[in-house]
């Protein structure tokens, strides 16, 4: 597996024309007093775009990023992106954090220090790790999927690969919301490989109601039915991505 050094630097033409891009926005009309009832509320909104057009510093940001290192290989055709964080301790943990839906590599901006040199904030560095953050297909700085069928397991092939070339042959893994599903099926799958597991997403799980199993207690109704309801009632944009997302 090739590794390539890679640096963030956005052309300055496509953060001028996202600018014309806010400059133009047809905002929407809005019924009084819905606030959040029917989806984005608009007054917040707007705070936002503005926010993005005269407070946020992408260069700023960009330079932040940078200080990371940052890699691309090829995995299984695709080119995948990925920060590669070694850590300060006398045997380090491989450690592979996958983010969320619709979020970046950047959720972990915060933590990966702390995991890879746990002595600098008190902590043991023999609990240091050796942390790879990628960023999924289709995502951030990874390639677009070019065919169907690039689910959680897929997906958890991949990342198996890549930290096969990376050297390592057991380590831990981490995932929140959709990272979540990629984390549980990357261990189902390469269970030679994965020492343990972490994830930030229990909702997502369904007890097994099939014949011979157990049956579900009431504090287990009750949460599925609290996780049907939210479904019902907020998850309109993930039947939208999970079916048809190229109508958005």
């Amino acid at each position: 597996m090739d590794v390539t050094p890679f640096d963030i630097r956005i052309p300055d033409d496509i953060l001028d024309d996202l600018q014309r891009r806010l400059d133009q926005v047809r905002w929407p009309d809005e019924l009084p007093h819905t606030d959040w009832d029917y989806g984005t509320n608009l007054a917040y909104l707007q705070l936002l775009v503005n926010y993005w057009q005269n407070g946020f510093d992408w260069r700023r940001q960009e330079a932040l990023l940078n200080t990371f290192s940052h890699f691309r290989a090829n995995v299984s055709g695709m080119g995948i992106h990925f920060i590669h964080e070694r850590g300060q301790g006398p045997s380090p943990m491989p450690i592979i954090i996958t983010h969320g839906w619709p979020s970046t590599f950047f959720e972990m901006y915060k933590i990966i220090p702390m995991l890879t040199d746990p002595a600098r904030f008190g902590g043991d560095a023999a609990d240091a790790f050796d942390v790879v953050v990628p960023s999924m297909p289709g995502y951030g700085f990874s390639d677009k999927t070019t065919e169907r069928g690039v689910d959680p397991a897929h997906i958890g092939d991949v990342l198996a690969e890549l930290m096969a070339g990376l050297s390592y042959s057991r380590f831990a893994a981490q995932g929140g919301d959709w990272g979540a599903s990629i984390t549980a099926r990357l261990a189902y799958a390469h269970p030679d490989h994965v020492l343990g597991i972490h994830t930030m997403l229990p909702a997502i799980i369904t007890p097994d109601t099939g014949p011979g199993s157990r049956a579900l207690s009431e504090a287990e109704r009750k949460f599925l039915d609290a996780r049907n309801a939210w479904r019902q009632a907020e998850g309109g944009y993930s039947h939208i991505q999970g079916t048809k997302p190229q109508t958005l």
